[in-house]
């Protein structure tokens, strides 16, 4: 399976009926995967959400409507998803910063948008170490605290968690770690869909448990399902978001793998982080494409 060809495949289709009502649902179906997983590795690939990316599209194509024809504007606005022309000369301004009347006029600068595709750039064999595991429900105990998404460097908001901890906290926490992975683990989860830098997620720093856990901590379930479990080695932490890079835009393209939504888990070997060939390990849970989605071409 190709994962890219198939997501080539739908954005054909996006090409194909600009001026007609779209579903996404159907669209994921076409690219071999499901909703959830299309609008996640769509806004990881490109940068803009799936709605961000027709929109544009739409507004790019108008603007050659009215270039280009004599068509008013309330037929191109109905033309390409709009109910009325206020709507789409709002919308047209904040792309293109000028009103659709101004179109015609000349010497107007406008935006073009070309239509997208994806392809993968091979830079060389580096490989990646990964395995599957299996797990029942299970639970994560520990506290939450909502921060914004950091790519690069490290992320200071997570300063203020560790430093709610107390020695006796730790202690609590190790002794409700009773399955894989073990000890304190960092939990990111509820990723909005861009997924961009500097956009909100929830952060826990806890335990993975199936034992009784005390009012104090807060919990977040986990169901039970399959899980991707990728090991990063090296200077912290530049060698961990370089394999985060490659997750979304290596292995997950060339995989018969989807995202399921669950939670991220980040296990890291010590808090001596300055070590040169620093162990961790990143589990995303995944399910394996159904083969209805694989086989739609």
């Amino acid at each position: 399976m190709n994962a890219l060809h198939d997501m080539n495949i739908a954005m054909n289709y996006i090409e194909k009926h600009l001026t007609e009502e779209l579903d996404i649902k159907k669209v994921s179906g076409l690219a071999g995967c499901s909703e959830y997983h299309f609008r996640r590795m769509f806004s990881f690939l490109s940068g803009f959400t799936i709605t961000e990316y027709i929109r544009f599209r739409r507004l790019a194509l108008a603007a050659s409507d009215l270039h280009n024809t004599k068509e008013k504007v309330i037929d191109i606005a109905i033309k390409y998803g709009y109910e009325s022309s206020d709507s789409f000369s709002r919308a047209f301004s904040n792309f293109h910063g000028v009103h659709p009347s101004e179109v015609r006029s000349p010497n107007v600068n406008l935006k073009a948008f070309p239509p997208m595709s994806f392809s993968m750039t091979i830079k060389g064999g580096v490989e990646m170490n990964y395995r599957m595991v299996r797990k029942e429900a299970f639970q994560i105990a520990g506290i939450k605290k909502q921060i914004t998404l950091v790519y690069e460097g490290v992320n200071h908001q997570m300063d203020d968690m560790w430093t709610r901890f107390t020695e006796q906290d730790f202690v609590e926490l190790k002794s409700l770690s009773n399955i894989e992975p073990q000890g304190i683990l960092c939990v990111s989860a509820h990723f909005s869909e861009k997924r961009e830098e500097g956009t909100q997620l929830d952060q826990y720093i806890g335990v993975a448990t199936t034992m009784k856990i005390p009012e104090r901590w807060e919990i977040l379930p986990v169901e039970a399902g399959t899980w991707a479990v990728f090991t990063a080695i090296g200077k912290f932490p530049n060698a961990l978001q370089q394999v985060w890079a490659r997750i979304y835009s290596e292995w997950f393209p060339s995989s018969d793998y989807e995202l399921t939504g669950g939670p991220e888990l980040l296990w890291n070997e010590s808090k001596d982080t300055g070590k040169p060939e620093y162990r961790s390990e990143i589990w995303i849970p995944v399910s394996i494409k159904e083969q209805e989605q694989v086989d739609h071409r």
